[in-house]
């Protein structure tokens, strides 16, 4: 049989997925050419990188675990409590017993790129979604942390079928009927409270992009409503817009 070049060898390692390259590895690992040597070692690295993936997603499942007996375990999060403007955004994500997501986890570690991808299988793959949004005058009514509960009793109510644990990301939700665990720095040590964070992070981002056609002297599309330098002087200049939130920026623009 003719040998195949090593542009060849390089489509079929390009084209195989995970479960693939064991095989490719197997047939090709004798190959002494140079090109091929260099693929089977970069085929291998990516085996070992996925390895180690699994094995983290799977540490990030010991809450599911723990509390495997409750029919649907629903993470929740939230995004946007510290910005300038905007709406502050929860997230509520109830995953399958069997979830195989892998690289969940807290929304700021992950690129957004990754985050948008996560988006879309999350959505996909879940039992069920909720979110939930207040707006920047119901934060200055209430004050975030009571606005940020209100979000999250939206996200929660909005969820089919209704869960009967809650994996929460340090709060304890007033208000709320159903069995809560609040995990300190959860984003990061339970796969549902990523993906909660995950949704709730990428709607915001997308709300703010919205927004900065509307208003582009403020660079939502950028900052998010965060509080970067660009934003404060064109607060300054420009002086605040609806979603500003005003008990936020009071002394911004005194």
């Amino acid at each position: 049989m003719e040998q195949k070049s090593v542009g060849e060898i390089g489509k079929l390692f390009q084209a195989a997925d995970i479960g693939g390259l064991p095989d490719l590895i197997r047939v090709y690992e004798e190959d002494q050419r140079a090109g091929v040597r260099s693929l089977v070692g970069r085929a291998e690295k990516r085996l070992a990188a996925h390895g180690k993936e699994l094995e983290r997603t799977e540490r990030m499942k010991a809450y599911e675990r723990q509390y495997s007996s409750c029919s649907f375990i629903c993470g929740i999060d939230e995004v946007g409590r510290g910005p300038l403007a905007g709406p502050v955004v929860a997230g509520a994500v109830i995953l399958p017993k069997d979830c195989d997501i892998l690289y969940l986890n807290d929304s700021k570690q992950l690129s957004e790129k990754k985050r948008e991808e996560l988006f879309l299988v999350i959505m996909e793959k879940a039992v069920s979604t909720g979110l939930g949004f207040v707006a920047p005058e119901r934060i200055d009514e209430v004050n975030i942390l009571n606005a940020t509960y209100e979000a999250m009793r939206e996200a929660i109510a909005k969820l089919d079928p209704q869960p009967d644990l809650l994996l929460n990301d340090a709060v304890t939700i007033p208000g709320v009927a159903v069995r809560q665990i609040p995990i300190i720095k959860g984003d990061a040590k339970s796969v549902s409270i990523a993906a909660a964070s995950i949704i709730a992070k990428v709607t915001r981002d997308r709300l703010m992009v919205e927004y900065d056609s509307v208003f582009p002297e403020y660079g939502f599309a950028s900052n998010k409503g965060y509080g970067a330098a660009a934003h404060i002087e064109a607060l300054r200049k420009y002086g605040p817009t609806p979603i500003h939130r005003k008990s936020f920026i009071k002394n911004l623009i005194a």
